[in-house]
């Protein structure tokens, strides 16, 4: 398999013309870069693999409320995820 190195400015010109692959493209970029503030962005552009990736993280540090912002966002499979913490029995929480 070939790595390939992609300049972000030439992703970011095909993202702008409605490429979806390179907007996953500059994702996966953000995501490596832990990026949250970019893979925001793409989110909010529409890009719903950024929405994978922080739903992702999210479920890793068990943020609800970030679950919440990217279902909010337009990222349906964050709100069933959150759902699912939601009724899962468990300690309850503190307040």
């Amino acid at each position: 398999m070939v790595t390939r190195q992609f300049d972000r400015q030439t992703l970011r010109d095909l993202a702008d013309d409605g490429n979806e692959a390179a907007l996953d493209r500059l994702a996966d970029l953000a995501d490596a870069d832990g990026d949250l503030d970019e893979l925001s962005e793409l989110l909010d552009e529409g890009c719903l693999h950024a929405g994978r990736l922080l739903t992702r993280r999210a479920l890793v540090a068990g943020d609800l409320r970030e679950l919440q912002r990217i279902f909010d966002a337009g990222y349906e499979p964050a709100g069933t995820e959150l759902a699912h913490l939601l009724a899962a029995p468990g300690p309850a929480f503190e307040s």
